[in-house]
């Protein structure tokens, strides 16, 4: 019996995605079988066409050098990215980052990692740029004027492993089993308008900056031309790029904290500002006015790290799913429960954040 045609497979599963991260506050190293195992629980939150993951504390014994993780598609984007970070980078390491054959993963790019650090030669056009600002520039080079070849991992002892497939492919692919890290977060993929591919995977990341995203970013043109005003050039074909560049924008390079980068991204409606004291009118009535082409605006539960700070933030009216629980001095947040309790069952406390209030956790010092 042929189905009338109302009764059309309709694929698109708009609350698709899954998010996962842990972090010891003390510092305490974690496998990767936890993330890789919490991950593989939210298998059907992902189609197979982008699974990744972030971990921090990895390179130890080059924690001062810059982990250029860098995708090519052939031997030839290779060599022109290479060339280039001759040119402005010293390389102080280089080798294939270590990989299984895996009949899930096909026809992978060709994947190194390079230990860098810059090169300030007064002949180079962006030799009088801060440290951090040089870096940024040498990526954003590699990205946009690289045919084919792209650095989806460029901060200090953390390193971004993503690519196309399930997230327990990918981890088997970069054998993430073998790593352990104190800051960890994993994404599962369910593109709905644009492109699955290597680079378009999860996570997304900037020197020491990575994120994962189960949404949709609405505003992604206005946030896109808003960094390009400052000279991040967007080039990966997936929406959750521009968190990336506007968390380096907002936190390192104009200094808000990371509070108030998360009330750009998910701001308080304009009626709730009008209900607000005095101070706090002024406040969230300046931030809108200086940073409204940095809201994020469609519906988002993203995970943000760096190497000492793990950070779950919905947007406005929590239409993404996010919930956070805690064990001893570890804290997981994940898009279900089920995927925390896989790894660890018994939980001190279990909690869903409130729409648009940030869940921020630091390592002791």
């Amino acid at each position: 019996m042929k189905a009338p045609e109302r009764y059309y497979d309709f694929e698109k599963d708009i609350s698709g995605c899954g998010v996962f991260g842990v972090i010891s506050r003390k510092g305490n190293l974690i496998k990767g079988d936890m993330p890789i195992n919490a991950m593989a629980c939210m298998h059907d939150r992902g189609n197979g066409l982008g699974g990744g993951f972030a971990a921090y504390g990895i390179y130890p014994e080059m924690a001062d050098k810059y982990a250029f993780h860098i995708m090519c598609d052939d031997r030839s984007g290779v060599d022109a990215s290479e060339e280039v970070l001759k040119r402005y980078c010293t390389v102080h390491e280089y080798e294939p980052i270590p990989t299984r054959k895996t009949l899930a993963v096909t026809n992978p790019p060709l994947v190194n990692r390079y230990f860098v650090s810059p090169n300030f030669d007064p002949a180079h056009e962006m030799s009088e740029l801060p440290e951090e600002d040089y870096m940024v520039s040498v990526i954003m080079k590699i990205n946009s004027s690289v045919p084919g070849a792209y650095v989806f991992s460029s901060g200090k002892n953390m390193g971004a492993f993503k690519g196309v497939g399930y997230p327990e492919d990918i981890a088997d692919f970069f054998r993430l089993d073998e790593y352990s890290a104190h800051i960890w977060t994993g994404h599962n993929r369910f593109p709905t308008n644009t492109p699955g591919w290597w680079a378009g995977a999860h996570p997304f990341t900037l020197l020491n900056w990575s994120i994962v995203h189960n949404g949709e970013i609405s505003s992604y043109g206005i946030n896109r031309r808003y960094l390009c005003e400052h000279d991040y050039l967007c080039s990966l074909m997936t929406d959750t790029e521009v968190v990336a560049y506007e968390l380096d924008l907002l936190i390192r390079k104009h200094g808000l904290s990371w509070e108030m980068a998360a009330k750009v991204f998910a701001p308080p409606f304009w009626d709730e500002i009008e209900r607000m004291d005095k101070d706090d009118k002024e406040l969230y009535t300046a931030l809108r006015a200086t940073y409204g082409a940095g809201m994020l605006n469609g519906p988002f539960a993203i995970l943000v790290a760096d190497n000492n700070r793990l950070m779950g933030l919905n947007d406005r009216i929590k239409l993404r799913p996010l919930l956070v629980a805690e064990k001893d001095d570890m804290v997981f947040m994940s898009s279900e429960e089920s995927s925390i309790r896989e790894v660890c069952p018994e939980l001190d406390h279990v909690w869903m954040p409130k729409a648009g209030e940030p869940v921020i956790v630091d390592m002791e010092a």
